[in-house]
């Protein structure tokens, strides 16, 4: 059995509860694709780019003795991507419209990456 479906699930769920998100995705920390709910946006290409964000954010809570990364947030002029350590093997990253409410996406995005976690984590590896 795939747990895609039910990631789609938890994508779609976050998507409901945060207003003005774009979409969604699940990658591996190493930036293979899971599952994706992005409709405007190369999903490969932001897994790679979320693995190499993810990299540097890794290294830099554990230069400034700020211990094992979490969560990362960027802010563009037209809207927000964030990134959720989700588990041991994956992140979930949420784009979103400049009009969202930050701390709502980060209340929602980090439960749903708590449920993602433990799904991926406990998925038997490909």
């Amino acid at each position: 059995m795939t747990i895609e479906p039910l990631l789609q699930e938890e994508l779609q769920i976050l998507r409901d509860q945060v207003r003005h998100l774009q979409g969604g995705m699940v990658a591996s920390a190493d930036g293979m694709v899971i599952a994706h709910d992005l409709r405007d946006i190369e999903p490969d290409g932001l897994a790679a780019l979320t693995a190499a964000a993810i990299g540097v954010a890794q290294r830099l809570t554990e230069a400034t003795g700020q211990g094992t990364f979490e969560e990362s947030l960027t802010r563009g002029t037209s809207g927000y991507i964030a990134a959720y350590s989700a588990g041991r093997r994956a992140v979930l990253t949420a784009v979103a419209g400049p009009d969202t409410n930050v701390g709502r996406l980060h209340l929602q995005a980090r439960r749903a990456a708590e449920r993602i976690g433990a799904l991926v984590d406990a998925a038997p590896r490909q």
